[in-house]
């Protein structure tokens, strides 16, 4: 049996599953302070003789294996949980883990079980509290001297939008201007009570579509997906679909973008990406 994590800002999806991404057991339990909710995470493992566990955690993260602050985290705006060391925590009890990003994490989980099931080359992006994107090129999720952070790329703001951002960072990033909180500081309203405005989500397509277009131009993925709260608004599907060509403006030519509307999908496995993706690294600490 293996041990996952989904570690959220709000809540933390722990899980006991096999080799094979199959889920045995679940729980939800409240992200508040490291010592009270890792006391109820560790007692979840402790009464199953796990082997490994893996964890997609909330960033920015060390995910450098070699080094000695892997699975650390860093200057979350969690302040509570900066400095917290995933690895120190289950050391104590003597269960080994892999870490990496929540949106890696995702991004493995379709690889290997959902909508990108087989390919060598995709990206994940989640619009939801923030915006992430998991890259996994060339069979591999990508690192480097930490871990992509595309969503706070400047994608440039529309003319007409005059709102100046929510990112407490950058201001009019791609999560400044795109992400669910952005969506509610512009307009005064959650997304989910937006639904029948048009011009919302002309606008959100529009930086989404953008976005893509420059990942499509420095990652070349196969496959892009679309996941989190955001992206629950089955309209902008095909608004996305038809700007990101139109910015594309013809300059790529493949099959894939012939095919727009298997290359530009949303979320599969029903949620479960992340925690299915978790589940599969830990099995490759022990394959």
């Amino acid at each position: 049996m293996f041990g996952a994590i989904e570690a959220g800002g709000t809540k933390m999806v722990v899980a006991i599953g096999d080799e094979k991404g199959n889920i045995l057991e679940q729980k939800e339990i409240p992200t508040t302070t490291p010592q009270e909710t890792m006391s109820h995470v560790v007692e979840f493992f402790k009464r199953d003789n796990v082997e490994a566990i893996g964890i997609g955690a909330f960033g920015p993260v060390c995910v450098d294996i070699t080094s000695p602050d892997y699975g650390r985290i860093g200057k979350t705006p969690k302040l509570p949980w900066v400095n917290f060391s995933w690895k120190e925590a289950f050391e104590e009890i003597g269960i080994p883990v892999a870490v990496d990003t929540d949106v890696n994490v995702a991004a493995l989980g379709e690889v290997v079980y959902g909508s990108a099931k087989g390919l060598s080359d995709m990206i994940y992006i989640t619009v939801g509290t923030g915006i992430g994107v998991g890259v996994y090129l060339g069979g591999k999720l990508l690192h480097g001297m930490m871990h992509p952070e595309a969503g706070h790329v400047i994608i440039g703001k529309r003319a007409d939008d005059h709102f100046e951002g929510a990112c407490p960072y950058h201001k009019d990033c791609f999560e400044g201007l795109a992400s669910g909180p952005a969506l509610e500081a512009r307009y005064g309203k959650p997304a989910a009570l937006l639904t029948e405005n048009e011009d919302v989500w002309e606008l959100e397509a529009d930086y989404i579509a953008k976005a893509i277009m420059m990942y499509i131009c420095c990652y070349s993925p196969r496959k892009v997906i679309l996941g989190g709260g955001v992206m629950h608004v089955e309209k902008l599907f095909p608004m996305i679909r038809e700007k990101t060509l139109k910015y594309m403006n013809g300059y790529i030519t493949a099959k894939e973008l012939d095919d727009i509307e298997n290359y530009i999908v949303p979320a599969g496995l029903k949620g479960e990406q992340g925690i299915k993706g978790a589940l599969y690294l830990a099995a490759e600490l022990k394959r």
